[in-house]
């Protein structure tokens, strides 16, 4: 017989439990559920702390690849140079074994109209290399001295010419791998960027300002820390200052004297500086760099419409004379490693521990830089990116 109870519903029942326990568990349990449903989709949401490390880091990670990139590029440039060279070297070397074989060919051509040595010699041409020959004392012996000069000339330039077609595609290879090389480090930087701009993208209004908000406060903390620092500068310059005029008026021996007679020099602020040659490189390199200001970060960039971080360094020694490599990698070995303490205008300021980036310090804790891609050349606080951020400090020489 069908029974006639109702089936009990498969969903919670409040109303109908008995226990209070039970029906405050299960009333708990469906807000939880519900807050957990809800709050998902923000949850999954980054913080705004958390986007703009990701996209500093992005940043600098795209800058990095830069640098791998400049690299490769000058590589594959200097490859390109050498392949060419040797393609070029193999091209003349197999003109002269042309021409030797055909002088052999002569010498084949009168013997066997004369009717001597035709086998010997058309076998010569025929094999592989005439050096296969060089034992066969009875073939040497009959051969003049003039056709024993024509098979040591055709030996001679086709062991060269192997040697350098050898050359050229070991060359060839290489250039091949410099071009992947410069390949994968434009990809890496493409995509760090993409990735950047689309987190950025995502942002809200509000999001935007709030991050903007920190932006200024973290430049505020470094031009702090670059205040403390031209203080600190400006107190050991006054030091040394005073300790020349001492040495100067102890040597005198009049004890009034007030002029400096030191060996090293100074400028109008009292600032002690290198020698006068290198202060004048130093003032040229600074007044490129000022001149670039408000020209756009691009990677890979030299100038003259844009630069990256070692492009703009780079051009700015160059104005003064002096030649940098192009890289940050090799920058950070031209010259004379110094404190940030004692950091002079125009010494090369780099960060990171992969040294991925570098500006030229202009003095009191400042420098001139190109930040990142979608900023410009600008002048901002050595401690921009917080202190530890400093790798050394470099005065080019």
């Amino acid at each position: 017989m069908a029974s006639h109870r109702k089936s009990r519903p498969t969903g919670p029942r409040v109303a109908g439990i008995r226990t209070p326990a039970l029906a405050t568990a299960a009333l708990t349990s469906v807000a939880l559920l519900s807050q957990t449903a809800n709050a998902t989709p923000s949850d999954d949401r980054p913080t705004l702390e958390e986007v703009e490390k990701k996209v500093d880091d992005l940043y600098r990670q795209a800058g990095s690849a830069t640098e791998k990139y400049n690299a490769a590029k000058e590589k594959t440039s200097k490859q390109r140079k050498k392949v060419d060279g040797l393609l070029d070297d193999v091209a003349q070397r197999t003109q002269k074994l042309n021409d030797a074989r055909e002088e052999l060919g002569s010498f084949a051509s009168a013997q066997y109209r004369t009717g001597a040595a035709v086998p010997e010699t058309a076998t010569l041409l025929l094999a592989d290399s005439p050096q296969d020959y060089f034992d066969q004392n009875q073939l040497m012996d009959r051969l003049t001295g003039r056709q024993k000069s024509a098979v040591d000339d055709y030996v001679t330039q086709q062991s060269e010419t192997m040697k350098k077609r050898r050359e050229a595609t070991e060359g060839l290879e290489t250039l091949t791998e410099s071009q992947n090389d410069l390949k994968t480090a434009k990809s890496t930087v493409q995509k760090k960027l993409a990735t950047a701009r689309e987190l950025l993208s995502e942002l809200t209004a509000e999001e935007k300002a709030r991050l903007a908000a920190i932006e200024k406060k973290k430049q505020e903390e470094a031009e702090r820390k670059a205040a403390e620092l031209a203080k600190q500068q400006a107190a050991q310059e006054e030091a040394e200052r005073k300790r020349r005029e001492e040495a100067a008026q102890q040597e005198s021996g009049s004890g009034s004297s007030g002029t400096s007679g030191g060996t090293g020099s100074s400028d109008s602020s009292g600032s002690s500086t290198p020698g006068a040659s290198t202060g004048t490189k130093a003032e040229k390199a600074i007044a490129f760099a000022r001149a670039q200001i408000g020209k756009p970060y691009v990677w890979g960039a030299t100038g003259p419409g844009s630069y990256d971080c070692s492009g703009l360094t780079q051009a700015a020694w160059k104005a003064a004379g002096v030649t940098l490599p192009r890289v940050t990698y090799d920058q950070v070995n031209a010259g004379t490693t110094v404190s940030v303490s004692q950091a002079q205008p125009g010494d090369l300021v780099f960060f990171y521990d992969d040294i991925s980036h570098v500006g030229l310090y202009i003095g009191d804790g400042m420098m001139i830089h190109a930040p990142k891609p979608g900023a410009y050349v600008r002048e901002e606080s050595i401690f921009y990116d917080g202190e530890s951020s400093i790798y050394s400090v470099v005065r080019p020489g």
